[in-house]
């Protein structure tokens, strides 16, 4: 490491969220709070007419949290991330014709259930955030991983139709998975379980040796279903929303 390299700008605008919530959109590019941290990134978003400034925190830096509070920070959301080895895969699983490759027609049923699956996220629990904005979100996040945001959509059938989906991530020798939802008459009946097992099948045949998934602390379904498949805790962080006049 080079000591004399710059550091990353204190924030970064971000193009793609400020243009979908029409609000001017910053993330703050450090990990922990001290004074001059919170000095220097509330001059920067004045400085650039920011709306809104995202904050993802360490959660065992004693100090951040109430610097935060102290500063207008609110809390949103607690990022639970999760990983294992990838297993060796059955290429026989059951029900394996029932999962498969999303398709463009697809999407009038995918966008439906991600308009209503994702409401355990920041974005709902910020209340400046308007909620049909929330839901065009995630439609628009499932929309675009099937035309090749993802490098592959896992779709589970029921009855003829996709009941439920899992979008794969890869990166080196990782894999992830990032949007994950099931319609809302087939919870509880194995259909993520389901989705998991044949991602790590696509991820063996990927090359990858290891499996990330991001998501709520407040969504325990979503964590039972991934340490059921294996999967152990490896880091809890907070996202906070730090709002500025306009």
């Amino acid at each position: 490491m080079n000591p004399f390299a710059e550091r990353d700008p204190i924030c970064s605008y971000l193009e793609w969220d400020s243009k979908f919530f029409a609000r001017r959109i910053a993330r703050l590019n450090r990990s922990r709070l001290d004074d001059g941290t919170v000095a220097e990134s509330l001059a920067w978003c004045h400085s650039n007419r920011i709306d809104c400034l995202y904050f993802l925190a360490d959660s065992d830096h004693a100090g951040t949290p109430r610097l935060a509070e102290a500063n207008d920070f609110g809390l949103t959301d607690v990022r639970v991330t999760l990983a294992r080895d990838i297993p060796q895969a059955d290429p026989a699983t059951p029900d394996s014709d029932r999962i498969r490759q999303a398709r463009e027609d697809d999407l009038s049923a995918l966008r439906s259930m991600a308009r209503t699956g994702h409401r355990d996220s920041r974005f709902y629990f910020d209340e400046r955030f308007e909620r049909a904005k929330c839901d065009l979100l995630y439609e628009t996040w499932i929309e675009n991983s099937v035309r090749g945001f993802a490098q592959a959509v896992l779709v589970a059938d029921v009855e003829g139709k996709p009941a439920a989906y899992l979008t794969c991530q890869l990166r080196n020798q990782e894999s992830q998975i990032g949007l994950f939802g099931v319609g809302a008459n087939w919870r509880g009946v194995g259909l993520g379980t389901k989705l998991v097992q044949h991602f790590f099948g696509w991820s063996s045949q990927q090359g990858a040796v290891r499996a990330v998934v991001v998501t709520q602390g407040r969504n325990l379904a979503a964590q039972r279903l991934y340490q059921r498949n294996g999967f152990v805790t490896t880091s809890l962080q907070l996202w906070y929303h730090r709002w500025f006049p306009r």
